[in-house]
């Protein structure tokens, strides 16, 4: 028996109750009443399923009686509640007699069930009426149960607004039932207080959030009951979102297939099936037993927004956790209220309830109301919301407002009249309290209990309930043993009873609720969530200060008065500007006001400052528009205008539709609502005045208050009223509809509707659109559906745009006339137009088109020419390109401040020596510098494509970026004329330039001749390596028809006339012709080449060293230990030696020949230096080859290879004839001794650090105190005694020891690893891109690159030979090839060893010797032809001047030239400008006719060819190269520190001068006029202040403020041209200072070290310079020296004069000197310097000329006289006594006394003139 219990109350919510039982494993329905379905309320199907949830099953035992909720839902999403009561009967009831079997199984009992269907949710009503029924039947009460059935199911309810109402089932019970007051308001009695309690704050605010982000919810409990309360508490919390998916309190098991639906859920489901959702992958799963909440990891949930979130935290814990509040105090108050269950359960949910006011806050301001009659239609813009909110990065408000929860919101409440509850009231009238109360939990925790209070009342409106009276069953009466099964009842009495009360109730009034409508309020505007928010938006809180506004505004008022040079200069502040909101919303504003009857015709210039800003204005607004900017800005569009010739006018629209928002429909929509909205208010508005003509004009009213105020007179309107005002409306909307195809077509069709959707040509750079617009894309699908050609399409080629168009508009009109209610017909007549309206709009389109391309461009800067060499040619006219600002901090104008000198805007030259970019900074405040950034083409290491954006308001282009190692990168991007093709021709020019075929290809030899042969595509050649592009036909002829070449002849020179010399032919005839192969040699007939080597640099080293000399045979005498000998003079033995070596006197020459074979390029040891006081001497050769190799020469009976190995050695023991007897098999017979060998290991980058010294002064058998600091060196590490030679060798060749011999091996790095380190050096040095913290970033780049670990090392074994060479031990450097490392090691010992190679001269020589000469491989490690491109770039070299330049720095007094020469070389040995550093050997540059050339060719009047002529010529006219401290001490060996933490940066590798370009071609910095220099010569003598800016990126600092010395020596050069005279060359003049100091110096008799000197220096000049001043005037003498405002000690570095303080500030100082003045009572005489101050008229003193600490001070106004003098005790005695004069004060008398009488006078005057001033 079961029932169906349906139909409570008037209300027709039909409960029917029904008996289920169970049938194997199958529930099924016993008996339903009613039997028919209630009309209005159909009989849920399954309901057997959720009576026994987990399965119908047989129990052993009998359970207590069970109860629970189920809630279905219906089709119709009706919810439906089943009260399940459960309780268990005899399995084997009578109904069955089973056959009796001989075991009698034990008792069963099965699950029946009373199941109470109804739509009214009042679960205690439920569990009294289900329970009383049972209590009847299980105690046997003596009432009819069809009875009870019958009134349980026509019992009346009450309906909602807190009515209550007693009932009686008819078995002397009572029961009140009581309604909520507001239908709307959620009923949760205490469910949400229990789930906080079982899962806690954090957890449910987890579940909170993913319910209203649509995600899926399973909850999971062992009780039904709690699955049911936790659902509904869930829901409770979303009010007044309503939740729309699938809800299922209890799942049954049959069901749970259900989980896997794709669609978001809550769901409950029994604990027992917990394993059967571990597969669930995208489910949040909530445990209520065990108060867990898993979030699978694919699920995201966004949680609510800061400060949200912790405010709603905090205000949970206090309604929860009041304790929490005084757990720390010392005296907690002794109780503290704890709420009710019921009343906390309120409490929370008024938390949640004022969340929900506060996020939704104002989002009646956000409703759009498109229509009011016949029903309201509503939208919600949510862009809007979020973008009034600061919120539209906010993923949670997003999604909830995105969700179907939300779209429910805003269909229930978006009405404007209808009835209000809580929620209303609230958003409308607390948020003001909400923010003010912000911060005060009293406050706060207040008003959550107002709130609670309400709720509480609301669901309990009368609190003196009367007593519930239910009979409950006895106590344990559900064990007895024989209870009768559930009777069958009787359906027909049930019936009857139930249509008896039906009729009843017809008769009766029905009970209708009086709905209380009103017009709901709005409350405040929206205002921003928090300002957090917005900072983060905008960067800074100033971002939207009233300055920039005032920018804007002031920007756009220039345009419009025409002013462009003003607006310009505001430019690009607006441009940035409009980074924030409020700029772009005061753009739109004050545009407004220059628009006239919605007209606004501008000049072209105007035109186009406006479309700039618009499209600035738009590309920071997303495609939502969040802050409706591009909606501010639609109107404008099409407003403003330019006339491009009569009749035809272009609208700005055709230039700014590049924005993505164009081409989102939403935006569009949001947009059509609005305007809607605005005239379907006007509509109502205009009819309201007309009948209220005499009232005064009401507050404008908003559209919502407007429609409520029409839907609550809708029903008291006629019929005709009511059609009139649906007429009007949609006429409206259809209007509406047809302005916006209109629209819509302007914003989409673009100005060149031929090409879909390419370049605009108006004038304006936007280069292609960037393809983010869905325009190209579709264009291929819309074709497909190509409407018929009547509509006046037959323009083939523009169609497939106008299709797209019109498919877009299409597409918007049918949805927003749908929605906004528009008739069929009228939608029709619209799609009919739209084509139309495209079809028109491209016609005009093309007439504007066609005019805008005749416009003449925008004028572009002119392009700068740069200034060329002599000899330098373009080979590439300009190409106009933007320098782009890369990683260098500098110059950019960012964190470091400073002009933003880049981006600039100009051109790209390339000539046949330089790739130069030469233009104007973008930004106008720095317009006026001129920018240059060059280097030569040789130097190019890398070129790559890059796109850049290179301008704000332009979009991406394609651009280059070029690395030099001159540590330049020129970053550019080309400007849109620039035709892809030039940047392509101009890549390949630069390759051509950049790798020539053969060296003769390079600047060097090409400068003069005229590039075009250099750039035409030649015929491929069979045999190109052997082609020379030469000058003149008859050198390019020679030998063409051999292909090999057996011989090359070096060309004949007509000039040169030689003697025959006698002596050359006899060395040659002496010479074993058999050893030379003549393949590989030159002829050895020519004579000249002889005399040429005795002219090498080599030689005159050799013959200063006293290594020999060049003697006949006959006459060399046999005592010298060395000789020179020739046998290379024709390159046959080494073809990378010099021709001339020095070798041992007692090795034959046919030995060398014999030996050079153990080495590699067959460089044998050859004598290079040798200390004058040791007589030991320096050995270089390359390293010896490896076992494989040697066995090659076996078979030429070439001798074993041990002792080849030794032989290689063997000219070594000549250095030292005592130790070993004679060479040859003997040697083997040598012990050899097993002493351990030391090694320097590169032990990592710092671990190294054993102080070279000690490991020299060991290694020469010193003991040195303090070596057990070197932890590195192992104890045996060195061999007592002092060897006579040591090797440097590498530690895999060195196998053999001989006695005298030490050899040290140790591990070098190879050519690959510096390299790889130089490239790291340059992206260090030069990033290509800022990083992201430059302090960090440039410093660890710098560390990675391992550029000082290389330097330190190569520093380190320098140190290590000087100190063994200066201990007298000769030492061999025999590394790689001898030509790289070796080379560097070398020329740095003798660098450190000899001051000689110190002075300009000396370093000449020595990189003539070792680097030229002993064949460095210039051209090969500079990668200087096509042949090299492969193997890239080495700095082997630069790295040796950096090794300089390190000693440099720690002696800054040893070196004759200064930085800037090093920095010279470093940047013209690899320019090609000069031929010295072509070519890989000497024997490559003879066979070139290189190295003689110059002698015959003097005459011609050729650029200069070598550096070393440049250097000696520019050195000569100024002291650039040198250093002024120079004061060598001698002998000196410098022994400098290597540790890294001793190694600075090289300033060569980070300076830059953007004013001229590199400073080293000397000639074109000095072209430029230097404007200071007329300044210097209008008269001083008034003080003027000569203010100048100085930026240490920009200026070239040397020269714009030179250091104190150059800055005199100009001076006194010009004054002497001025005078008339030949000037002195400087070095003379600075000979004679220093000479004249010693002098001086020596009078005194103290020995004054140059530091003292070189300070004194000033006094010098300045006595000098006044006498030859004396004729200009008394005024003008001591000023020369302070025209700059600056007085620099020559000693400080010039880098660092931008930082220095001036010392004496120009204007205060009007005249200075030193003089005598006699001490107080009994003092001595003292030299002080004097400054005469008029300003402060004081006469101050200081101990010297560069102190800046004042002595004393002499007050002019004290001052009562001044008289001549006479001399006292102690003065000094060369003076004249007229130089004496005596200064009488009120106090005391001052005794001074001058240097000359002149200088008395000229003090005498200034002070009289000081006084009469005063």
């Amino acid at each position: 028996g079961a029932k169906w219990a349906e139909a409570i109350g008037n209300l027709h919510s039909n409960p029917a109750l029904v008996s289920a039982g169970s049938r194997d494993g199958q529930g099924q329905i016993l008996q339903r009443f009613p039997e028919k379905d209630w009309e209005d309320n159909p009989f849920p199907q399954g309901i057997e399923l959720f009576c026994q949830p987990s399965g119908w099953q047989l129990f052993m035992e009998r359970n207590p009686p069970t109860f629970f909720v189920a809630v279905l839902t219906d089709i119709n999403s009706e919810r439906h509640y089943c009260a399940c009561f459960t309780f268990w009967e005899n399995g084997d009831g009578e109904e069955e007699e089973e056959p009796s079997s001989p075991v009698q199984p034990a008792q069963l009992f099965a699950p029946k069930s009373l199941v109470l269907v109804s739509r009214l949710d009042h679960a205690e009503v439920f569990r009294n009426s289900l329970g009383l029924i049972y209590t009847i039947y299980v105690d046997g009460l003596n009432v009819s149960l069809e009875n009870v059935i019958g009134n349980l199911l026509t019992c009346t309810i009450p309906i909602t607004g807190g009515a209550q109402r007693t009932i009686s089932l008819g078995a002397g019970d009572r029961q009140v039932i009581q309604t909520p007051i507001s239908d709307s308001l959620p009923v949760s009695s205490c469910s949400v207080a229990l789930l906080f309690r079982q899962l806690g704050i954090t957890n449910v605010l987890y579940l909170f959030c993913a319910a209203l982000t649509e995600h899926k919810i399973l909850f999971l409990s062992s009780s039904y009951q709690r699955l049911t309360d936790a659902c509904r508490a869930l829901l409770a919390l979303m009010f007044p979102l309503k939740y729309s998916f699938t809800y299922v309190p209890i799942l049954p098991a049959q069901l749970l297939e259900v989980l896997s639906t794709p669609t978001p859920f809550i769901i409950g489901v029994h604990s027992i099936f917990q394993s059967e959702t571990q597969e669930l992958l995208d489910v949040v799963i909530a445990d209520l037993d065990g108060g867990t909440v898993n979030v699978p990891e694919c699920v995201h949930i966004s949680l609510l927004p800061e400060p949200l979130l912790q405010q709603t935290r905090e205000a949970l814990s206090m309604v929860l956790d009041p304790e929490l509040e005084v757990a720390d105090l010392a005296f907690p108050p002794s109780t503290i209220s704890v709420s009710s269950l019921k009343m906390q359960d309120k409490e929370i949910r008024a938390v949640f309830l004022r969340l929900f006011a506060q996020l939704l806050q104002g989002y009646r301001w956000c409703l759009h109301i498109i229509r009011i009659h016949p029903e309201p239609v509503i939208r919600f813009h949510k862009a809007a919301f979020l973008g009034q909110r600061g919120l539209t990065e906010d993923d949670f408000l997003t999604k909830v407002l995105e969700g179907m929860a939300f779209a429910g919101f805003v269909t229930e409440r978006g009405a404007p009249y209808r009835s209000i509850d809580l929620f209303d009231e609230l958003v409308a009238y607390e948020v003001k309290r909400m923010r003010a109360e912000e911060g005060n939990k009293q406050k706060i925790l207040r008003h959550i209990k107002e709130l609670a209070e309400k709720l509480y009342k609301n669901e309990n409106p009368y609190p003196a309930v009367t007593m519930h009276k239910v009979q409950k069953p006895t106590e344990g009466c559900h064990l007895r043993l024989h209870q009768k099964p559930f009777p069958r009842l009787d359906e027909g009495t049930v019936q009857w009873i139930i249509d008896q009360a039906t009729a009843k109730l017809q008769t009766a009034p029905p009970a209708v609720k009086a709905e209380k409508k009103c017009m709901v309020p709005s409350g405040p505007p929206i205002v921003v969530l928090s300002p957090a928010a917005i900072m983060e938006r905008n960067g800074n809180a100033l971002a939207n200060s009233a300055r920039r506004l005032e920018v804007v505004r002031n920007c756009i008022s220039y345009v419009f008065e025409n002013k462009m040079l003003e607006a310009k200069k505001l430019f690009p502040a607006v441009l940035r500007a409009m980074k924030g909101r409020a700029a772009r919303h005061c753009l739109t504003q004050e545009l407004n006001l220059h628009v006239q009857q919605n007209r606004a015709v501008l000049d072209h210039q105007q035109f186009d400052f406006i479309i700039r800003m618009m499209n600035c204005c738009l590309q920071d607004c997303t495609a939502m528009d969040e802050h409706g900017i591009a909606a501010a800005l639609l109107p404008l569009v099409t407003a403003f205008c330019r006339k491009l010739s009569p009749g035809i006018t272009q609208f700005a629209y055709s230039c700014v539709q590049e924005h993505v928002v164009w081409t989102n429909i939403q935006f569009w929509e949001a947009m059509f609502y609005c305007d809607v909205q605005n005239h379907i208010r006007a509509l109502y508005l205009d009819n309201s005045e007309e009948n209220h003509v005499d009232e005064e004009p009401q507050e404008a009213k908003s559209a919502l208050e407007i429609a409520s105020e029409q839907l609550r007179l809708w029903p008291t309107m006629s019929r005709e009223k009511q059609q009139e005002l649906i007429q009007k409306e949609e006429s409206t909307v259809f209007s509406q509809a047809i302005h916006y195809a209109n629209r819509m077509s302007y914003l989409l069709l673009p100005l060149d509707t031929s090409k879909s959707r390419l370049l605009r040509s108006s004038g304006l750079g936007d280069v292609e659109s960037v393809s983010n617009s869905f325009v190209t894309n579709s264009i291929a699908g819309s074709v497909a559906e190509s409407y018929d050609t009547e509509s006046g399409f037959e323009d083939a080629e523009s169609s497939d745009v106008a299709n797209y168009v019109v498919r877009f508009i299409n597409r918007f009109v049918d949805k927003v006339c749908t929605e906004s209610g528009v008739t069929n017909e009228h939608l029709k007549g619209l799609h009919v137009m739209i084509p139309d309206i495209v079809q028109m709009h491209i016609e005009t389109l093309d007439a504007v088109h066609r005019e805008s391309k005749r416009l003449p461009p925008i004028q572009k800067p002119k392009l700068l020419r740069p200034n060329l060499l002599v000899g330098e040619e373009c080979v590439m006219e300009g190409l106009r390109v933007y320098l782009m600002p890369d990683g260098r901090e500098e110059a950019a104008g960012g964190s470091i401040g400073g002009p933003p000198l880049l981006p600039a805007e100009g051109a790209i030259f390339l000539t046949t020596y330089r790739i130069i970019f030469k233009g104007t900074p973008t930004d106008p405040l720095v317009g006026e510098q001129v920018v240059i950034r060059s280097f030569p083409i040789a130097s190019l290491t890398k070129e790559k494509k890059i796109n850049v954006q290179a301008q704000v308001d332009q979009f991406i282009q394609e651009g280059l970026q070029l690395r030099s190692c001159t540590f330049q990168l020129l970053k550019i991007a080309f400007d849109e004329e620039v035709a892809s093709d030039s940047a392509e021709i101009f890549r390949k020019h630069l390759h051509k330039l950049r790798y020539p075929q053969h060296v003769r290809g390079t600047f060097a030899f090409t400068v003069g001749q005229s590039p075009k042969q250099a750039m035409q595509p030649k015929a491929k050649e069979k045999n190109p390596s052997l082609r020379y592009r030469g000058g003149d036909a008859a050198r390019g002829t020679i030998g063409r028809q051999y292909v090999t070449r057996k011989k090359y002849t070096p060309p004949v020179w007509e000039q040169r006339v030689l003697d025959p010399d006698p002596f050359v032919s006899a060395v040659s005839e002496e010479m074993d012709r058999s050893t030379l192969t003549p393949t590989t040699t030159m002829k050895p007939s020519d004579k000249m080449t002889m005399n040429h080597l005795v002219e090498r640099a080599c030689c005159r080293d050799y013959q200063r060293l006293g290594l020999g000399t060049l003697s006949s045979s006959l006459t060399r005498s046999k005592s010298e230990p060395f000789r020179i000998s020739t046998v290379n003079r024709m390159y046959a033995i080494c073809r990378s030696y010099p021709g001339l070596l020095i070798v041992p006197q007692s090795i034959q020459d046919n030995t060398i020949q014999r030996i050079s074979r153990c080495y590699r390029q067959n460089r044998f040891p050859v004598v290079c230096w040798r200390n004058a006081r040791t007589k030991a001497v320096l050995l270089r050769s390359g390293g010896l080859h490896g076992k494989g190799v040697v066995g090659l020469f076996k078979s030429q009976n070439a001798p074993t290879a041990g002792a080849c190995a030794l032989c290689a050695l063997c000219p070594l023991r000549s250095l030292h004839p005592q130790g070993i007897a004679r060479a040859g098999p003997c040697c083997r017979a040598l012990p050899m001794s097993h002493g351990k060998w030391g090694s320097i290991r590169a032990s990592g980058r710092m671990s190294s650090y054993a102080l070279n010294v000690e490991i020299g002064s060991r290694l020469a058998g010193k003991e040195l105190l303090g070596t057990h600091h070197n932890g590195t060196a192992e104890p045996g590490f060195l061999r007592p005694h002092r060897a006579s030679l040591y090797i440097i060798g590498d530690k895999s060749q060195l196998k053999v020891t001989p006695a005298h011999w030490e050899v040290v091996p140790i591990e070098v790095f190879d050519v690959r690893q510096v390299k790889a380190s130089f490239k790291k050096l340059m992206k260090a040095c030069v990033p290509g891109c800022p990083s992201t913290d430059p302090s960090i970033a440039y410093l660890r780049s710098l560390e990675e690159s391992e550029w000082l670990s290389q330097i330190h090392k190569i520093l380190q074994i320098s140190v290590l030979v000087v100190e063994l060479l200066d201990t007298g031990s000769s030492v061999l450097v025999s590394l790689e090839d001898g030509w790289d490392i070796t080379t560097q090691v070398v020329s740095l010992v003798q660098l450190l060893s000899d001051p000689y190679y110190r002075t300009l001269e000396g370093f000449r020589l020595l990189v003539e010797k070792e680097w030229l000469s002993f064949g460095h491989r210039f051209s090969h490690r500079g990668a200087q032809t096509l042949a090299g491109q492969s193997s890239g770039f080495a700095p082997i070299f630069l790295q040796f001047l950096d090794c300089v330049h390190q000693i440099h720095l720690q002696f800054p007094m040893e070196f004759e030239f200064s930085q800037y020469y090093l920095k010279f070389l470093s940047y013209h040995y690899i320019s090609n400008r000069f031929r010295t550093f072509l070519l890989d050997s000497d024997y490559e540059r003879i066979e070139l006719g290189l190295l003689y050339e110059e002698k015959g060719e003097r005459k011609s009047q050729q650029v200069y060819k070598s550096i070393w002529d440049y250097i000696d010529r520019l050195n000569k006219k100024a002291p650039i190269f040198f250093n002024y401290m120079y004061a060598p001490e001698d002998g000196e060996v410098l022994r400098p520190y290597s540790n890294i933490s001793n190694l600075k940066v090289w300033d060569y590798y980070t300076e830059e001068t953007l004013s001229e370009g590199p400073s080293y071609d000397w000639e074109l910095a000095q072209g430029q006029p230097e404007p200071v220099e007329d300044a210097d010569r209008q008269d001083t003598g008034a003080p003027q202040t000569k203010r100048k800016i100085i930026w240490p990126c920009y200026d070239n600092q040397s020269r714009v403020e030179p250091d104190a010395i150059s800055k005199l020596l100009e001076e006194l050069h010009n004054l002497e041209m001025e005078l008339g005279q030949i000037p002195e060359r400087w070095k003379d003049t600075w000979d004679k200072v220093k000479a004249s100091q010693r002098t001086e110096a020596r009078q005194e008799g103290s020995r004054v070290g140059p530091w003292r000197s070189t300070s004194t220096l000033y006094s010098q000049f300045h006595t000098s310079e006044s006498e030859n001043r004396q004729e200009q005037g008394p005024e003008c003498g001591g000023d020369a020296l302070w025209d700059h405002g600056h007085l620099l000690s020559p000693l400080m570095p010039q880098t660092e004069l931008f930082f220095i303080p001036p010392l004496p500030p120009h204007p205060c100082r009007s005249y200075e000197g030193s003089l005598y003045k006699k001490g107080a009572f009994m003092k001595p005489w003292k030299p002080r310097w004097f400054v005469l101050d008029k300003t402060k008229h004081q006469l101050r003193y200081y101990d010297s000329r560069m102190d800046t600490e004042c002595k004393g001070v002499i007050d002019l106004a004290e001052v009562e006289s001044i008289t001549p003098g006479t001399p006292t005790m102690g003065a000094p005695k060369t003076v004249d006594e007229k130089a004496f004069f005596d200064l009488k004060t009120t106090k005391r008398v001052y005794n001074f006394c001058a240097q000359d009488v002149p200088g008395a006078q000229q003090w005498i005057d200034r002070i009289q003139s000081c006084l009469s001033d005063a």
